[in-house]
């Protein structure tokens, strides 16, 4: 058992298979089969080719460059600083112009810190103490401000004080002011000028309207109908980015300005308009102890007598981060043949769908897997049918005269007879003729030969040997059938 099948084993792998065209009459999958060339075609002309462009050349690496400059002008009139006028080398931080800049728009100051001897300042937990030995002398204070003294200085008679520290004093006050210190911040300007280049078109162009009127800058803001001129209102980009500008100047807070460049390169260069967008990068919703945005900065000075001293400032504002992105496309026939390749493939993937359908779920798919599948064997195969054919006629009784001639009459001469006579095969197989209703379609002569030799009562006693080398002599060349169900 186990060498036949390894036999049969080995003469497999040297069987080729063929397709076979079957045409199946049948209207529920032929429906099916026009749906999903249908949907594919779409797929592919309305998304691939018209929404993904999927045509063309694309050029993501950009090249990009940012300059910024804020005007404007505030008046402010505080105890702790008088009235004092601010403008921009006051309040924009850093005052070169890069694409993340920062506005100040409140501040808290300590001024006249000069370095010396005093107290840290309560709430910070590792200055606090309650005799000497808390306060280790040379230690800085976690969180805190200066250096450990050794000592521990207490009010009165509390048992708890904190640690005396070597610092600039006064130490920075915790106190916060309610309302912003730059209210008038909302009516400042800002120019964003965007230069941008795609290498591998070599395509270049900025944000700003090509003209030779000086004063168009001068009385110009930004709109959608006016993408050129990229002077924004500093209220209005708070606002476009869904912040309230009076709660973001209190405690401060980070603005994306998005400009993005989308390119169709297959049109005119006037077509490539740059487009902005503008949100709230920090989370105004999270409920945290250092929401908004703040930082330290200090300016110094010299007394009469040549002692340093300076007016240290934590100030609070709004940070503007400028992000440019973009993309660049142009005709190519690379990406064109490619996209058309996959669409002919998920043509031959809607193809095998149907065959699956049509062989394995619909009722009648085990007809019409019989009518795909079909083994055919080789010439030499054939002829040898027949002389086993042949020898087993040599091999009956004598008294069953074989066939179209004498006893005694070689096989090849029985088979040279039956050649002769084809012309009696009509008058031999009209009983089974008029047994069947009709005579069967193209592709259907197994079937035929199948009513043939059925019994019948009508049908005199034939030769049986003619009829199984009739059978045998049938064959079925044609490689497209049609099936009908």
């Amino acid at each position: 058992m186990g060498q036949a099948a390894w036999k049969g084993f080995a003469q497999s792998l040297f069987d080729y298979k063929t397709a076979k065209f079957v045409v199946a009459k049948s209207k529920k999958v032929g429906l099916l089969y026009r749906l999903l060339q249908l949907t594919i075609l779409l797929y592919l002309l309305i998304w691939v080719f018209l929404i993904k462009k999927s045509y063309q050349d694309i050029d993501t690496s950009l090249q990009s460059a940012v300059v910024t400059k804020v005007k404007g002008v505030a008046y402010t009139n505080t105890t702790m600083l008088g009235e004092r006028l601010w403008d921009v080398a006051d309040f924009v931080i850093p005052s070169q112009g890069e694409n993340v800049f920062f506005v100040v728009t409140n501040l808290i100051v300590t001024p006249n810190q000069r370095q010396g001897i005093c107290a840290e300042r309560e709430g910070i937990p590792d200055g606090e103490c309650s005799e000497d030995t808390d306060c280790s002398a040379g230690e800085p204070v976690v969180a805190g401000h200066g250096l450990k003294t050794g000592r521990c200085l207490r009010v009165g008679n509390s048992t708890q004080g904190t640690c005396e520290i070597f610092a600039w004093c006064p130490v920075e006050t915790m106190s916060m002011p309610t309302d912003p210190l730059l209210k008038d911040a909302e009516g400042f300007t800002i120019f964003i000028k965007n230069f941008i280049r795609f290498p591998k078109f070599n395509f270049s162009k900025a944000n700003v309207l090509e003209t030779n009127n000086k004063d168009f800058l001068k009385t110009c803001h930004f709109s959608s109908k006016n993408l050129y001129c990229p002077i924004f209102r500093l209220g209005s980009i708070v606002r476009w980015a869904g912040a309230d500008f009076q709660d973001i100047a209190l405690k401060g807070g980070v603005i994306g300005i998005h400009i993005e460049w989308d390119c169709d390169l297959d049109k005119a260069a006037s077509k490539c308009n740059p487009r902005y967008y503008f949100n709230r990068l920090d989370n105004k919703h999270t409920k945290s102890i250092s929401s908004g945005y703040n930082f330290r900065f200090a300016r110094y000075y010299r007394d009469p007598n040549g002692v340093e001293f300076r007016d240290l400032m934590k100030a609070y504002g709004i940070r503007f981060d400028v992000i440019v992105n973009g993309k660049a496309g142009k005709f190519s026939i690379i990406p064109t043949v490619i996209n058309i390749g996959s669409g002919l493939a998920l043509m031959g993937a809607g193809a095998f769908f149907c065959d699956l359908v049509l062989i394995y779920l619909i009722r009648k798919s085990e007809f019409y897997r019989d009518k795909k599948f079909e083994k055919v064997k080789g010439q030499e195969e054939e002829t040898n049918v027949e002389l086993e054919a042949n020898e087993i006629e040599q091999e009956r009784p004598e008294d069953e005269p074989p066939e179209g001639g004498q006893q005694g009459e070689h096989p090849q001469e029985l088979v040279q007879n039956s050649r002769k006579h084809n012309s009696n095969c009509q008058e031999l197989f009209e009983p089974a003729r008029l047994r069947l209703p009709a005579l069967p379609q193209k592709g259907h002569a197994a079937e035929f030969l199948l009513a043939l030799s059925l019994p019948s009562a009508h049908t005199p006693p034939s030769r049986p040997g003619l009829q199984e080398k009739a059978i045998l002599n049938v064959k079925q060349p044609q490689l497209l059938q049609t099936v009908r169900t």
